[in-house]
């Protein structure tokens, strides 16, 4: 009996409330951005449902997610928490701080190249991703995003016990 158990144990990852919570808040973030990219610019950008940077900030909806279904689940006062609080932290300060920043040095560094004459070896380099990081508007966005999604969990998780 224990092979039966393990050739189903590999399918609770579907029913990991945590692991689904950060999932969608991922693919909630994402698809808010590539539809109101659709929105502004009346134009389809496939790379906006994956790439960084914009509003709201997948990077904090997604771990906010994960920390705070792991709270619900787990309890706010274990370890599973604290490790889940903090990586979102960092992630979150990651997020709206070096790679904000490191976006904005980008910009500064593409219009340097474009600048150049078209004889410079530097001339005919590929651009720099700019949009990397996020504001903090977009962080505490994601961060609420993340919370609602993971409490929206929880209250399923409750009326299905």
């Amino acid at each position: 009996m224990e092979g039966a158990d393990e050739s189903r144990s590999h399918w609770l990852v579907f029913s990991n409330y945590p692991l689904i919570a950060a999932f969608i808040a991922f693919g909630i973030a994402q698809g808010i951005k590539f539809f109101t990219a659709w929105y502004r610019e009346r134009r389809w950008d496939v790379k906006l449902l994956v790439g960084s940077g914009g509003m709201p900030s997948s990077h904090a909806s997604t771990v906010t997610a994960l920390a705070f279904a792991i709270g619900f689940q787990d309890g706010f006062g274990g370890s599973l928490f604290a490790i889940a609080m903090v990586l979102a932290c960092v992630v979150m300060y990651d997020a709206s701080g070096v790679r904000l920043h490191a976006g904005r040095q980008a910009e500064v560094l593409n219009q340097i190249v474009f600048e150049l004459p078209t004889e410079h070896p530097l001339s005919e380099i590929r651009p720099l991703r700019e949009l990397l990081g996020h504001t903090p508007p977009q962080v505490i966005v994601g961060a609420l995003l993340g919370l609602t999604i993971a409490i929206i969990g929880h209250i399923i998780n409750l009326a299905g016990t």
